[in-house]
């Protein structure tokens, strides 16, 4: 016989409401790089585990990191 088990996955804390940080700074590419893929994508919220208002303001930060040559816009 077979159980039937539920997998409960643990809900992963944002690490930025965790640390208190108000600001996310584009100057801080090597934090922005946890945040981009292999690829240079930016990875999604389910994967880094931060809420939406602070994914939002990732999100803006890693393209002006993008713009000034901080951050690639894709892997060579």
């Amino acid at each position: 016989m077979r159980k039937n088990r539920v997998s409960t996955k643990r809900r992963r804390s944002c690490s930025f409401c965790a640390d208190g940080v108000k600001v996310i700074d584009y100057k801080q590419h090597e934090m922005l790089s946890r945040y981009v893929n292999e690829f240079g994508r930016i990875r999604p919220r389910r994967q880094t585990g931060t809420c939406a208002k602070h994914q939002r303001t990732l999100a803006v930060a890693i393209k002006r990191a993008r713009h000034i040559a901080l951050l690639p816009f894709a892997d060579e």
